[in-house]
């Protein structure tokens, strides 16, 4: 047994959203991003004197639908706090947070790794927070930079429970938790902009011991795949640390994602960085069970749901289903789809075959697809009755009912003049004249050459010009020969 195959790492997850309002936090400058540096500020944000901040209506309203979504229990009476801590980018000296009263508690997100039983992924607490501003250490060879316009913005941090054992799974939980406030439209979960930002808590322990071990910190993770390569390198190098007989030093970490580790920025002293003291300026906020009543009643189909209606009322495979929930905006155009049409196989081959091929190559989300679902649900009608095959619509039709947005998928496969001939008596002169054109290879095939019918097939659908039913014509052809 490898010397890893002893351990276990024991990960949880601490996720930022930043939220999609308007405008900030505790007050009213434009919550935009990309502006000009320092324009997106006021003296609220900046801790001037005689300020007072206000509670964003929305930020809640958010908080709550997150919370519903993930089977949390809401918080009555919410207070705020002040997490008070020095750094250059944080204007007021602290950071208006939630402390001993979390919008959300509890609750879970579920996650299903290939080949293995979905598992939750249990949650600690959900609250609501303002973001910091942002040091940029890179643009001057001297000095670093601050910008303040990321100062106040509405967050959520999910705190997870320490349920997480692999990298493979917070890749996973990552990717729901990014799929999730997507359907919900609370967050654009664009980690590569800092929308969306995860630090890990790792530690590994001897697999069958209980006490955790000494947990590390690792932030300064842009993106979901290199959370998943920290986790992965954090765990090797504390089992081989451990291995070595050096200490598991309590710290924060950051992941150089070019060279794929994990470095050191400063040591813990204690579990908590951060003294809180209650926000002065804030009155609580009161959560009425009615207006979570309201709230639920906003909820979208959630990607859960989207995905066992697919398995269990469509019949589609887990595979299908995982991929036409990837985004909200696929899954609701399938859904649309499979209004119009009962092959709900074909539909999602479509969505998953042409139409995504084309959005690729013509760089496109699904909102800017120029065919309604109607004319998918066509094209699938008319392959269904015979008119056209499958191969005519995917090569010659489709891209045509691109270019032709008005026309129906019948009117463009006649013009095309792509229309199978499906009539017998036809297709039998066809057969007929292809067999007495070939004795020898007839006798071939008497004599046990049976793969030979797809050469008079091939020979079928050239006199025809294409146009032969292919399963008719299969179909005549194996007979004919029989009698020959």
């Amino acid at each position: 047994m490898s010397v890893y195959e002893k351990y276990e790492a024991v990960i949880g997850l601490e996720v930022h959203i930043q939220l999609l309002t308007k405008s900030k936090m505790y007050a009213n400058d434009i919550n935009e991003y990309g502006a000009l540096p320092n324009t997106n500020i006021s003296v609220v944000n900046l801790g001037h004197p005689g300020t007072l901040p206000r509670v964003n209506k929305r930020a809640i309203e958010y908080a709550v639908k997150l919370g519903l979504a993930v089977n949390a229990n809401i918080t009555y009476e919410n207070q705020f706090a002040r997490k008070n801590y020095f750094y250059a980018d944080l204007p007021k000296g602290y950071q208006v947070t939630q402390d001993k009263t979390p919008i959300c508690t509890g609750g879970h997100i579920t996650i299903k790794l290939k080949g293995q039983e979905a598992k939750d992924i249990n949650l600690t607490r959900i609250h609501m927070e303002e973001d910091a501003g942002k040091s940029m250490h890179d643009q001057d060879p001297f000095d670093s930079l601050i910008d303040l316009n990321r100062a106040g913005v509405p967050l959520l941090e999910i705190v997870s429970e320490p349920d997480i054992k692999s990298a493979e799974e917070a890749y996973a939980y990552l990717t729901e938790v990014r799929k999730l406030v997507r359907y919900l439209d609370v967050c654009d979960g664009n980690m590569e902009e800092g929308s969306m930002r995860c630090d890990a808590n790792v530690s590994v322990k001897i697999k069958g011991v209980e006490q955790f071990g000494k947990k590390v910190e690792v932030k300064n993770m842009n993106s979901i795949r290199n959370v998943q390569r920290a986790i992965e390198f954090e765990i090797i190098r504390q089992i081989d640390d451990i291995e070595a007989g050096k200490e598991i030093p309590v710290e924060t970490r950051s992941f150089d994602a070019v060279n794929g580790l994990t470095f050191s920025l400063r040591s813990k002293e204690s579990a908590n960085d951060y003294r809180y003291f209650p926000e002065p300026d804030l009155q609580p906020i009161f959560v009425t069970q009615e207006y979570i009543t309201s709230m639920k009643a906003l909820l979208p189909e959630l990607p859960a749901e989207l995905f066992n209606r697919f398995v269990n009322d469509l019949k589609l495979s887990d595979y299908d289903a995982l991929n036409l929930t990837d985004t909200k905006a696929i899954a609701l155009y399938f859904s649309e789809l499979v209004t119009k049409t009962k092959n709900y196989k074909a539909a999602a081959n479509w969505m998953m075959g042409a139409v995504k091929s084309y959005l690729n190559e013509n760089a496109l989300t699904i909102d800017r697809f120029p065919l309604k679902p109607e004319k998918i649900a066509e094209l699938i009608a008319i392959i269904d009755e015979g008119k056209i095959s499958n191969t005519v619509a995917s090569t010659q039709v489709f891209p045509e009912m691109m270019k032709q947005l008005d026309k129906s998928p019948l009117q463009i496969a006649t013009e095309l003049n792509v229309i199978q001939e499906s009539n017998s008596d036809a297709l039998q002169d066809f057969v007929n004249q292809v067999i007495a054109n070939n004795p020898a290879k007839v006798a071939e095939y008497k004599g046990g050459k049976v793969n030979l019918v797809g050469m008079f097939m091939g020979e079928v659908m050239k006199l025809s010009g294409g146009k032969a039913d292919p399963k008719m014509a299969s179909k005549l052809v194996k007979e004919t020969l029989d009698k020959a």
